[in-house]
């Protein structure tokens, strides 16, 4: 069992008598199920539609905990802020708090969670949960990190590398915040946030739910990211994956021979139908359907 510091997430906290009513009307998923026993994942989109921030829910102390990316929670703030008007809410900064991934077969047993996804309880002075979009993405932590380390190691927790949950996360097909979604141009279909339980239907209006409707119901989605292997050197973000001639996507995070690719699909199929490999940079792609895709 490992634990590893997130040093990339941060922790925004959500307060006051309004904090439900806000953030209900602002993220994708249903913040009415968030209680100190379950956890959820949520984006924010602009009003059209388009993917700004994404982040874990937790509630602790009357608080709502955002485990979002640490190089843009300023901006995740003050996005937040602008629709506060006369609302009674309180935003802040957790600085205390270290985010922490917790791998191993019986982590998440030995925090006394289950096996299901967003699965919640206290530990350590924090919270701890299961990956609420996959079980088998491990759990996490929020909490102090003096008494999150120590409260770890007693229990048979060793420190382990970023890079064991960077590859557990790609195996999975895991997306990482604005490395592998564009600000204001992903949209949540393409980027599989209805199949990663990102994504209620049934909660009401929020802010970009028209656009993501429609994308759903008129079947509008053409692109998908999808997990990937690598054969040769690893391309860099943003590089276009070739089927032949014709641009079938572009490579998204990758790390040792595994990444995430956003593709087109009907260009996936054509390629495989006339047996043509993808090809990034002087890499060969193989595209992976992962066990938890719709289709």
């Amino acid at each position: 069992m490992q634990y590893i510091a997130l040093d990339s997430r941060a922790v925004l906290t959500v307060g006051g008598e309004d904090r439900t009513d806000f953030l209900q009307g602002l993220i994708s998923n249903d913040i009415g199920r968030v209680t100190p026993d379950t956890a959820i994942w949520a984006a924010l989109l602009t009003p059209q539609g388009k993917y700004l921030h994404d982040f874990f829910i937790t509630e602790m102390n009357s608080l709502y905990f955002l485990d979002c990316e640490a190089q843009r929670i300023v901006d995740l703030g003050q996005r937040l802020s602008r629709f506060k008007l006369r609302s009674k809410v309180e935003l802040g900064i957790g600085d205390s708090f270290t985010v922490f991934a917790l791998l191993g077969e019986n982590a998440g047993k030995m925090l006394g969670l289950t096996e299901m996804s967003g699965d919640a309880k206290p530990f350590a002075d924090g919270i701890a949960y299961v990956d609420p979009r996959l079980g088998a993405a491990g759990a996490r932590l929020i909490a102090p990190r003096k008494a999150a380390i120590q409260a770890l190691r007693g229990i048979g927790f060793v420190e382990g590398a970023f890079a064991a949950y960077e590859r557990l996360r790609l195996m999975l097909g895991l997306p990482d915040g604005s490395r592998d979604l564009v600000v204001e141009k992903s949209t949540l279909l393409e980027s599989n946030f209805e199949e990663l339980h990102g994504l209620d239907w049934d909660k009401g209006c929020y802010m970009g739910q028209e656009l993501t409707a429609r994308t759903k119901y008129r079947g509008l989605a053409r692109r998908r990211l999808m997990p990937i292997n690598i054969d040769g050197p690893i391309p860099t973000p943003g590089t276009p994956i070739l089927a032949g001639d014709i641009e079938a996507g572009e490579i998204r995070s990758a790390f040792d021979g595994i990444g995430l690719a956003l593709l087109r699909l009907d260009r996936i199929k054509k390629s495989e139908g006339e047996g043509v490999e993808l090809v990034a940079g002087t890499a060969r792609i193989i595209p992976r359907t992962p066990k938890w895709a719709h289709d």
